[in-house]
C-alpha cells in the first residue's frame, strides 16, 4: 500500500486529483500522479506550482508537455516492463545509469516509471530481491573500505557557495577515505565532485565548480544537468573512487554522476539504514532539512546503542545552524551525555575543521 500523505503524494485517479486541488492545494511539489487523464485539466494544472511533481503515463492536452517540463515537473511514459536484473551481483555506474540521453529512455528514468506503476504483488517482490541483491554487492565493495559520509540538503544549487563548501570538503575526506553520499543532487552531488577530485589541484576542483554552475540545478532539465556533468567527467577522467546510495523513491531528485559507485535501491527505508550503518569512519552533517534531520539522528541512534570499538565520529558544520536554525545540537549533546559516544559529536563553523576532526 502507497501512502497518499507525506513528502511524497500518490495520486492514481481523476476524483483523487480533483479532491487534492479542492482542498485547497497551490503546489503539487511531491505529488506523483500515474495514469490519470489530465487532458481536461489543464487550467487546473499550470495554475500551481509545479517544480518537484512527476507525471507517470497520463493523458493531456496538446502543448502541455512541454509547459509542465518548463515548470520543473517531470513527465515519465509508463512502463510494464521490469527495467532492472533483480540478480544483479554488482552495483551500478553512472554510464549504466545514465545510457540514453534522454532521462525518460535511461534506465535510471525508465526503472522510477516502473517503480510507481499502481500496486503489483510481483513488482513489489522483483524490488525487494533487486534490493536484496544490491544489499549483498555493496557488502562485498565496502568490506576493504574505509568510508566517511556526507549529508546535506538535496536543494543546494550549483554556484552556490554551501555548494562549493561541500565539493570542497569532499576533496579533502577523499584523499584518505572513501567518501559516501545519498547519491542526488545539491550537497550530495557537490561531495561527490570533491572526492572524484582527491588528489588532484584544486584548481582542477575550481574550474569544474565554474563548468556546473552554467547548469544550477535539474529543473527544468534533468537532462541538460546530467550532460554537462558528464562533460566535467570527460574533462577530468579517472579520480579517486567513492559511494553514492541514492533511491528510486526520490526518483524525481535524479542521481548525481560524480559517485563512481552507486548502490541504487527502490525502498527508502533499507537505503537510510545502510546509508548511515557503511560510514563507519563517521559522518560530517552539513545544513540540510528533514532528510538531513533524520540522518543526524539516525546515525545518533547507531552511536548511542554501539560497543566502545563501533563508536564512530560525528561532526555537525554550522554553530549558529544547528544551535538556532534547526537546534539539533542541544538535544544530540544532551543524548550523547554519560554515552561512550559524548567525545565523539562535535560541532564546528567550517568544512576546514570537520575534514581535520575525520582525519584525527
Amino acid at each position: 500500500m502507497k501512502r497518499t500523505r507525506g513528502r511524497v503524494v500518490h495520486v492514481e485517479s481523476l476524483a483523487d486529483f480533483d479532491r487534492r486541488l479542492a482542498a485547497g492545494a497551490s503546489s503539487m511539489s511531491g505529488w506523483r500522479v500515474g495514469s490519470v487523464d489530465l487532458s481536461e485539466r489543464t487550467a487546473e494544472l499550470l495554475g500551481r506550482q509545479l517544480s518537484g511533481a512527476s507525471f507517470l503515463a497520463c493523458t493531456f492536452a496538446p502543448g502541455v508537455v512541454e509547459r509542465l517540463e518548463a515548470a520543473g515537473a517531470l513527465v515519465l511514459p509508463g512502463s510494464a516492463a521490469m527495467p532492472v536484473d533483480v540478480h544483479r551481483t554488482r552495483l551500478y555506474t553512472p554510464d549504466e545509469l545514465y545510457d540514453d540521453p534522454s532521462y525518460a529512455a535511461s534506465l535510471d528514468g525508465r526503472a522510477f516509471a516502473w517503480s510507481q506503476r499502481p500496486f503489483d504483488p510481483d513488482a513489489a517482490l522483483a524490488q525487494v530481491l533487486h534490493d536484496h541483491a544490491i544489499d549483498q554487492a555493496l557488502a562485498a565493495w565496502v568490506h576493504p573500505r574505509r568510508i566517511v559520509g556526507v549529508m546535506g540538503g538535496h536543494a543546494v544549487q550549483r554556484g552556490e557557495p554551501s555548494y562549493a563548501d561541500a565539493a570542497r570538503l569532499g576533496h579533502r575526506l577523499g584523499t584518505s577515505h572513501v567518501l559516501a553520499t545519498g547519491g542526488g543532487p545539491g550537497a550530495m552531488e557537490a561531495g561527490s565532485l570533491g572526492a572524484r577530485f582527491a588528489g588532484r589541484p584544486t584548481a582542477d576542483l575550481e574550474v569544474a565548480l565554474e563548468l556546473l554552475a552554467g547548469v544550477p540545478s535539474f529543473r527544468p532539465s534533468v537532462e541538460d544537468w546530467v550532460r554537462v556533468a558528464f562533460e566535467v567527467n570527460r574533462r577530468f577522467p579517472g579520480g579517486a573512487e567513492s559511494l553514492g546510495i541514492p533511491t528510486w523513491h526520490y526518483g524525481h531528485e535524479p542521481t548525481n554522476v560524480f559517485a563512481t559507485t552507486i548502490a541504487k535501491y527502490f525502498r527508502n527505508a533499507t537505503r537510510e539504514a545502510i546509508l548511515v550503518q557503511v560510514c563507519d569512519a563517521g559522518i560530517v552533517f552539513l545544513p540540510g532539512l528533514g532528510g538531513t534531520v533524520q540522518e543526524v539522528f539516525q546515525d545518533a541512534c547507531e552511536n548511542y546503542y554501539a560497543d566502545e570499538s563501533s563508536v564512530a565520529p560525528m561532526v555537525l558544520v554550522g554553530a549558529s545552524y544547528w544551535t538556532e536554525t534547526l537546534p539539533a545540537w542541544p538535544l544530540l549533546q544532551s543524548l550523547a551525555r554519560g554515552r561512550v559516544m559524548e567525545g565523539h559529536v562535535h560541532l564546528v563553523d567550517s568544512v576546514d575543521e570537520a575534514a581535520a576532526l575525520i582525519a584525527q
